[in-house]
């Protein structure tokens, strides 16, 4: 599938800039950000039109350039605990509380090594803006980890 809509993309004359592509239960999806001139977007709908039989699902849209936020810092959360409901839901909570921004975020469960406990893991890829003062937040998401029993990390992204 991977080769079938990327050849689609090649011939329309895009470009992929961007794209994630998973296999989510017995499900493959992609998101993908594609540049090109202003024919590609038309050649594009039609071809991938010939491609969908019925089976897959395109949605395509214009976007615009993201706006950069100077005064944003990057950081990293990384997340592992007991699968439970409500932890992605809290993170979001937690962060949109503070005014952080969301960037990326990835989850998935999976049975533990020695155990077989179901674990869930989150990577989170935040904005945070340069008026927060790091300690203060910092000392409030371990918190937050220690009330919901998460294992958890919040550290600066480094180029």
């Amino acid at each position: 599938m991977v080769q079938d809509i990327t050849e689609v993309i090649l011939n329309c004359g895009g470009n992929i800039e961007e794209s994630r592509m998973t296999t989510l239960g017995n499900e493959f999806a992609m998101l993908m950000l594609v540049s090109g001139n202003w024919h590609t977007l038309n050649r594009l709908e039609k071809g991938l039109e010939k491609l969908g039989d019925g089976d897959l699902t395109f949605t395509i849209r214009k976007t615009g350039e993201r706006q950069v936020k100077e005064d944003r810092m990057p950081y990293a959360v990384d997340v592992v605990s007991l699968d439970h409901e409500g932890i992605v839901y809290n993170l979001a909570n937690f962060f949109a509380s503070h005014n952080i921004e969301i960037a990326d975020v990835a989850t998935r469960s999976y049975p533990a090594a020695h155990t077989g406990a179901q674990m869930f893991a989150v990577q989170m890829a935040v904005n945070v803006p340069s008026s927060i003062h790091i300690a203060q937040l910092r000392e409030e998401f371990l918190e937050l980890s220690d009330r919901l029993n998460l294992d958890a990390i919040l550290e600066p992204v480094k180029s």
